[in-house]
């Protein structure tokens, strides 16, 4: 034993350190019983619908259920079929009156009959050699599997998240992150040891729980290779949350106590919404967005076993296509592309890690990295944008049925425009937010500007760690709208079927209409990054409040305030034009209209870049003299 510890302090001695802490007596010994007696909890509510000698006759384990319930059936449908006649033959005025005699006896005798088999239900059992009792076993076992499964995914995700957020503010608290930061540890060593180690009574507790679950699993028909690809999905998924609330520990430290709360609770929320939209048949996954939905391993947990939800038509995730390939039709490919997914964003996520936490108030991420980001997730948004499923009804066909519906890609991405807009406008706030740097740090490259010791600036102001974020920005926004542009180039070739929508908008919404609303959006971005720069550059203190609360008055304010004057986009298109939803002033405004306001939003723009650039000039001119004086 001493041995395997000091192999672990050799290995990671920050893990040696967690685990010090926390496998203690007591604190093993509560974590398991409680999991102990979780597990006998679970195994004896099951019990209680145990089939018994007071089993009903036409319950679910009675074998002789079918037969009895087929005479019901039998019964309820002639009544019906009785009772049907018998207000026919009433509406009509001349009716045989001993024909209707003869169809109410009839319906009496079928009524006392029902009646009498209801009374035998409830005054009988089913015998006990007729219990089917291995398909109980095996639902009972499948109902501890799948409730298993449940409380892993909960109480990994949930409690973990929470232990690592409230771990980094204690140590942060007490001061003690300080000096681990200066620890001659790798950045990666400190954290796997803080990831491994923290929740390390969470591990403790689910393991102990594996056997009955594996047990369980096999009772219950599941195949291994099944089982196994969901320990894959949660081990994966409790990487990326665990890193996920590393970074947010690090990186959001004015919430304080709130902080580990406001984390796990973000993400129980995030677990809570996917589960009860996938308790309704109805949910489908042709949206751009889907690919945020899938790091909840709720979904792929209930493709893996179809009776989570109980759903008769099994899994929406089966249907799912990406750039039309059907990832979701082979078990394989669903479960590699989650991984893959986790693994993608894990390993940005460790880039931040490493950026952040030598230097907190450093940027999560470079302007390079930002660019990447936006690449990818315009890839993985329009991979999930381009699903085949007849989405589009010719008026020739709409009198016939759903099935004879078409395919139209214009309509397919027209129909997903609004939520690409808005993915893409809370990604480019959040860069706005990261990018930006602070006063002294825009400062310091400007005073090495102004000295010409860069003489490339157009390269600094690309890819410069302390540069100003405007051009940053710029390129993240081309980046956003450039699969949008091309879209609109080549809508009139991808439409096949001659819709009178072209791009499935509308028929009153034109191309005009989408090149203008994409202008006003890269306008309104790059005024909002203008103007939060501009805050970040003044002396006052708390610059990155006013920064957020300024962006969020120009964003908000105008159209709630065009809101409660009741003034309507189809009444004045042009003042929606100026707010920061102009898209919805855009299909009723005159060209001339629209281009006029963006001509004025263009040199907003321009006036507010050159009061920027003026400050900076003067940032790194008044710099240059305090360092000469």
């Amino acid at each position: 034993m001493l041995n395997l510890i000091d192999k672990i302090g050799d290995f990671n001695p920050q893990l040696l350190r967690e685990i010090k802490g926390r496998l203690k007596i007591i604190p093993v010994a509560i974590a398991l019983i409680v999991s102990l007696l979780s597990q006998l909890v679970l195994f004896l509510f099951q019990l209680k619908d145990f089939p018994g000698e007071n089993y009903s006759i036409v319950g679910q384990y009675c074998r002789l259920s079918k037969s009895y319930l087929q005479q019901q059936d039998a019964l309820y449908r002639q009544s019906s079929t009785l009772n049907t006649a018998i207000s026919s033959l009433k509406t009509n005025k001349g009716f045989d009156k001993a024909s209707l005699l003869d169809l109410q006896t009839e319906f009496k005798s079928t009524d006392a009959k029902l009646q009498a088999l209801s009374r035998y239900f409830s005054e009988h059992f089913c015998p006990i050699n007729q219990l089917d009792m291995q398909s109980w076993w095996r639902d009972h076992w499948e109902y501890i599997f799948l409730s298993l499964s449940i409380i892993f995914i909960f109480t990994l995700l949930v409690a973990g998240t929470y232990l690592l957020i409230n771990n980094l503010a204690t140590e942060e608290r007490r001061g003690t992150l300080n000096f681990i930061r200066l620890s001659p540890q790798s950045e990666v060593n400190i954290l796997t040891g803080k990831l491994l180690g923290v929740p390390i009574l969470v591990y403790l507790v689910t393991l102990v729980a594996v056997p009955l679950h594996l047990y369980a699993g096999r009772s219950a028909n599941i195949a291994l290779s099944y089982i196994f690809s969901f320990y894959a999905i949660l081990a994966a998924s409790c990487i990326f949350f665990y890193s996920a609330a590393l970074l947010f520990g690090l990186v959001c430290r004015w919430f304080n106590g709130f902080q580990p709360w406001l984390g796990s609770g973000s993400v129980l929320l995030f677990l809570i919404i996917p589960m009860l939209m996938g308790s309704s048949s109805g949910i489908n996954f042709n949206n751009s967005i889907t690919w945020f939905r899938l790091f909840s391993p709720l979904d792929i947990t209930n493709y893996l076993f179809p009776n989570l939800y109980h759903i008769s038509n099994g899994s929406p995730l089966k249907q799912l296509q990406f750039f039309y390939f059907p990832i979701g039709t082979n078990v394989n490919s669903i479960v590699g592309f989650h991984l893959l997914s986790y693994g993608l964003c894990t390993f940005g996520i460790w880039q931040g890690l490493k950026r952040c936490f030598r230097n907190p108030n450093t940027a999560v991420i470079s302007k390079l990295q930002s660019y990447l980001l936006v690449a990818g997730l315009q890839v993985m948004m329009w991979g999930f944008t381009l699903q085949y499923f007849k989405n589009y009804c010719p008026p020739s066909l709409a009198n016939q049925r759903s099935t004879n519906c078409l395919y139209d890609v214009n309509s397919q991405i027209g129909e997903n425009l609004i939520l690409l807009a808005f993915a893409n406008s809370v990604l480019l706030l959040g860069l706005i937010a990261i990018l930006s740097p602070q006063r002294q740090t825009v400062q310091d490259w400007a005073r090495y500007k102004h000295q010409g010791v860069w003489k490339n600036s157009l390269k600094d102001l690309i890819f410069g760690e302390k540069s100003i974020a405007v051009v940053a920005m710029a390129i993240n926004v081309a980046i956003a709208i450039i699969p949008l542009i091309v879209w609109i180039a080549v809508a009139p070739i991808l439409n096949v079927h001659h819709n009178d929508s072209l791009l499935g908008l509308g028929n009153n919404v034109h191309r005009i209409h989408v090149v203008f609303a994409l202008a006003l959006f890269v306008t309104l971005m790059m005024i909002y990054a203008t103007i939060a720069q501009l805050i970040l550059m003044m002396k006052t203190s708390k610059r990155s409040l006013w920064a957020i609360g300024t962006v969020a008055a120009v964003m908000f304010l105008p159209p709630m305030i065009l809101q409660f004057l009741t003034i309507y986009p189809s009444k004045n298109a042009t003042l929606w034009l100026f707010s920061s939803f102009p898209w919805a002033g855009v299909k009723y405004a005159s060209t001339t209209t629209i281009f006029m306001a963006l001509l004025a939003e263009f040199s907003i723009l321009a006036l507010l870049n050159f009061q920027l650039t003026k400050q900076v000039k003067l940032a790194g001119e008044s710099a240059t003299k305090a360092l000469l004086s």
